[in-house]
């Protein structure tokens, strides 16, 4: 099943994408609220009750009136906490090997995550952009989840009953913001908190069963080979799987709920598959030739992400027109 949050006329609402169309959940059934929030605090009762109606759409034995003029939303648009983890190992070394230093030895041994700005969490369409974010303006290519179900000190051999489903995710970075803060040990912070984009649907772990595969050798959880690309203005510059995640997203939810609570809303994502951003890109570029032309996302750009099975997620980065810079705020 694939869920969607969208607009009509400023009006926001829950719905199912199905057969190349959006219909309405809470028009199919009054019991099911008509915002994404309140339908994933529902839990498991709510979730069967539209899996039923989304069956019954797809076999033809429900027809309800279909959505001819939308605004497609991120598919949970007011997450409750958003975190970001740090699961394939390709792009962590690859980083580090462009920077001349050693592979950290802590990958390894457990994984690792980063709040960010859940407010700031926005779906397909224009990302606006301030002046100093064009300062080595990067994306990247992610999958993220959402929590399903409230859980403390979860087990990893139990974390994906709590995953309500998938979706692609794009952790927009300013990394000329990230470089300077994380110099102070803190962060990432500005370089990262003006957007988080996830979308265009999320889809209910059923859907993925035909591509299950084996976690890695000595992890847990459930592992999928879905096909991982990004293309700026129809170039494809990043490719990968989901199946190179190291860490499992049950073993980052095990540690995202150590000692405290996960919510139903709750948005976490992959960190960012080898080859999936311009940083790494530019880096793996220049060792390989000081002459290489490095590469930043620039006003009116459009970034895809499509990922098997979740979809394709279009965003136009736009330009905010301004002179307020705070990189020119510096002492």
């Amino acid at each position: 099943m694939k869920l969607v949050s969208y607009k009509t006329e400023e009006l926001e609402h829950l719905g199912i994408f199905a057969n190349g169309h959006i219909y309405n959940l809470h028009s199919c059934d009054k019991l099911i609220p008509n915002d994404m929030n309140t339908f994933l605090k529902g839990g498991e009762e709510l979730m069967d009750r539209a899996k039923k109606i989304n069956e019954a759409i797809l076999s033809g034995a429900l027809k309800p009136r279909e959505e001819a003029f939308y605004e497609l939303m991120a598919p949970v648009p007011y997450p409750t906490s958003c975190r970001d983890g740090y699961a394939f190992r390709q792009h962590v070394a690859a980083a580090r090997r462009n920077r001349k230093v050693d592979m950290i030895a802590e990958f390894d041994q457990y994984p690792i995550f980063y709040f960010t700005n859940h407010n700031a969490i926005q779906g397909p369409g224009e990302i606006p952009c301030m002046p100093d974010h064009f300062q080595k303006l990067d994306f990247e290519l992610e999958v993220a989840i959402v929590i399903g179900k409230k859980g403390r000190n979860i087990k990893a051999a139990e974390a994906d009953e709590y995953i309500a489903g998938y979706m692609i995710m794009n952790d927009m970075s300013a990394r000329t913001l990230q470089m300077e803060e994380m110099l102070l040990n803190l962060g990432p912070a500005k370089g990262k908190d003006f957007s988080t984009v996830i979308g265009p649907w999320l889809v209910t772990p059923d859907e993925l069963e035909a591509y299950k595969v084996p976690a890695k050798p000595n992890h847990v959880g459930n592992v999928y080979d879905l096909k991982m690309v990004c293309r700026v203005n129809g170039v494809e510059l990043s490719a990968g799987s989901t199946a190179d995640m190291d860490w499992t997203f049950a073993e980052i939810i095990e540690r995202c709920a150590y000692g405290v609570d996960v919510f139903p809303g709750d948005v976490i994502g992959s960190g960012t598959v080898g080859t999936g951003c311009l940083l790494e890109l530019n880096g793996t570029g220049l060792l390989n030739d000081p002459n290489y032309k490095v590469q930043w996302l620039q006003p009116n750009d459009t970034v895809e992400m499509e990922i098997t099975g979740l979809g394709c997620l279009t965003n136009i980065i736009t330009k905010v027109e301004t002179d307020f810079s705070i990189l020119a705020l510096k002492k």
